[in-house]
């Protein structure tokens, strides 16, 4: 059995079966694991779904999947540009929404160990930190009180950690961190604006999470959400895998047996 993990699809779903082909995917040996953000700009955010939720592939929460159940709740209006409306009419809306609900926010592999995130984890975080954190969010999202949750996570404040946060702050910020981080201060702030890649921002303040110390190296972690990274990064034990298939670049899996990567080129829809 192979185990592959496979950047940010984002609704372009025959990409990733094609993708699956050139890789010679089995679907009843090996396992698919996703790092977030499923849906959104892509034209085919539903079948995406389907398949990933039928396979039984190992998946995690992006900022795009949450601001999909959000949006699905009447917490904010779809917009056309993410091409999720139909998701909500579908006939087995609830029963996808439901699912996807139900994903966490970290998972770390049984038997290979790595980390997989979406985003990343706060560099002032060890894993088993990261970890209950987590699941602090994971349980209000898998709660009865879940609507509220999705309505409260919006925003970029608090921008540092503390660890006397509490109530909707502390979610918030966890959030973010695992849902749309990318830069940090030096002394550990989180920075919204800066979507580039690290070549391009001339700020000395600004590091990407991945490049600030302390961080805690005992495992590989594997993320997604920046695809201007292009899949490379500084650190041997970082595995950027958002590689901007739905900017027209590629879509990016790697086979963790022999760190073998796979990656199909694909139109732009963003």
């Amino acid at each position: 059995m192979a185990t592959y993990i496979v950047g940010d699809i984002q609704g372009c779903y025959e990409e990733l079966r094609q993708l699956l082909d050139l890789a010679e995917f089995d679907t009843q040996q090996d396992e698919l694991w996703v790092t977030g953000d499923l849906v959104a700009r892509g034209p085919k955010s539903l079948e995406t779904l389907r398949y990933i939720k039928k396979i039984g592939a190992k998946v995690i929460l992006g900022n795009h999947d949450l601001h999909l159940l959000a949006t699905s709740l009447g917490i904010h209006p779809f917009k056309e540009k993410d091409k999720t409306a139909e998701i909500a009419t579908a006939n087995d809306s609830q029963e996808l929404l439901t699912w996807l609900r139900m994903q966490p926010l970290l998972l770390q592999h049984p038997e290979h160990k790595f980390i997989m995130v979406h985003a990343g984890v706060l560099p002032a975080w060890t894993i088993k930190k990261a970890k209950k954190l987590a699941k602090e969010v994971e349980a209000q999202l898998h709660g009865d009180n879940y609507k509220t949750m999705l309505r409260d996570m919006y925003g970029n404040h608090p921008t540092r950690w503390n660890d006397a946060l509490q109530g909707i702050e502390r979610m918030r910020f966890i959030v973010n961190v695992f849902t749309r981080m990318r830069y940090c201060t030096i002394d550990g702030e989180l920075e919204f604006k800066n979507k580039r890649s690290p070549s391009e921002v001339q700020d000395n303040q600004l590091k990407p999470w991945f490049d600030i110390t302390p961080r805690d190296h005992k495992r590989p972690i594997l993320f997604g959400h920046w695809a201007a990274l292009l899949g490379k990064t500084q650190q041997p034990d970082i595995y950027p895998l958002d590689t901007g298939c739905v900017w027209g670049n590629s879509l990016s899996m790697i086979r963790w047996q022999d760190k073998k990567m796979f990656s199909l080129s694909c139109p732009a829809y963003g």
